[in-house]
């Protein structure tokens, strides 16, 4: 006999999920707040390269969620 479905489950992954994702603009905004914990005097190219890496995922995540940029119907 199948089981029956159960619409709770992916709601409840759903909710989960989100409450994740909500957490991490707050961070993301304190360590930006705080120059990504680098002092002016220690900044070099490789740091450049590490910001500009994360806004480029960050891009790819928002580009995703407005079906902006690749993902644009």
């Amino acid at each position: 006999m199948p089981k029956p479905h159960d619409d709770r489950k992916p709601l409840d992954e759903f909710i989960a999920r989100k409450a994740e994702i909500d957490t991490m603009p707050d961070r993301l905004k304190a360590l930006s707040d705080e120059h990504f914990n680098w002092s002016p005097d220690e900044i070099d190219w490789g740091h450049a390269g590490a910001l500009a890496h994360h806004a480029e995922l960050l891009k790819r995540i928002t580009d995703a969620a407005f079906q902006e940029g690749a993902f644009a119907e």
